[in-house]
């Protein structure tokens, strides 16, 4: 081969080299730029904790110290008035635990006690002159009805707040961090940065139907009903300030702010419509 064929070869060689150097530079880049807008931060153990399930329809639950009929339909996805409808219960809507609260219709019944029967008597009794009958008064044969939670109105301090026309105010002022999905995976409700210990305030009056930290991945949790179509949630606090039973006021100070069940100080923030979550922001002021 002559020597300028070998040259030839050389450069053609080094041509390749280049473009192909390149082409790899320009994949690189492009795969290390973020997208237009940003890169969008995930809280992947609040994501996994707070799927969008569908309502449970089969099975049933037991009930466990701490539940209430309000906790047990938001974790299944029911409206807590038709749960309550499926397993016979009525106002005051009570549970006990130990109860079993069915998804699928089927009532549970107690088993049937058969008594054992009397032994044969091989020669005619005495006969015995019946008693006179005494009725007992009513509370010697059944015993009272627990009683229901006492409702009272929560003392904690209560803020101005803006609210919308539906009478919806924010719960918190910080910025927006999540926002809600009505993709079955990702979040059922808002996000909201802020302080820990900052006050989370409820978003509309109402009745507080569950306060503990039962349901995994909302940490100390705060539910309020609001009427037989409406609760929201508020997940995460670091303190809870009112209990079971105390009515609320929009802005009034029910919690403070804290990183429970989760990795960074917020609120986790649901409004739920007949069981089924919706987009707070549809609902609350605008900013």
């Amino acid at each position: 081969m002559s020597f300028t064929a070998i040259q030839s070869r050389i450069r053609c060689s080094s041509a390749r080299c280049l473009l192909s150097g390149l082409l790899l530079g320009v994949l690189l880049s492009g795969c290390a730029s973020p997208p237009s807008g940003g890169v969008q931060v995930v809280d992947r153990a609040h994501r996994a904790a707070t799927q969008q399930r569908p309502t449970v329809t089969s099975g049933q639950y037991v009930v466990r110290r701490g539940d209430t009929l309000y906790s047990i339909a938001f974790r299944f996805g029911w409206d807590w008035k038709a749960l309550a409808a499926r397993n016979g219960i009525t106002a005051p809507y009570l549970i006990r635990v130990g109860q079993v609260i069915r998804f699928d219709g089927h009532r549970t019944t107690p088993p049937v006690v058969v008594a054992k029967s009397a032994p044969v008597m091989t020669r005619p009794a005495p006969v015995v002159q019946p008693a006179p009958a005494i009725q007992a008064p009513p509370a010697t044969v059944r015993s009272a009805p627990k009683a229901p939670v006492q409702v009272t109105p929560a003392t904690t301090p209560v803020q101005p707040v803006q609210r919308s026309a539906t009478g919806w105010a924010w719960p918190s002022n910080g910025a927006v961090i999540g926002r809600f999905s009505s993709n079955g995976s990702l979040n059922k409700g808002i996000d909201i940065a802020g302080e820990l210990g900052q006050p989370v305030l409820a978003a509309s009056d109402g009745s507080v139907v569950y306060a503990g930290s039962g349901l995994r991945g909302y940490g100390e949790l705060l539910i309020i009903k609001h009427s037989d179509t409406y609760v929201s949630a508020y997940g995460h606090n670091r303190r809870l300030l009112v209990r079971e039973g105390q009515r609320v006021k929009a802005g009034q100070t029910i919690a403070e702010m804290g990183s429970t069940g989760t990795d960074r100080v917020k609120l986790h923030f649901e409004i739920r419509r007949q069981g089924k979550p919706v987009d707070p922001l549809q609902y609350l002021p605008r900013r």
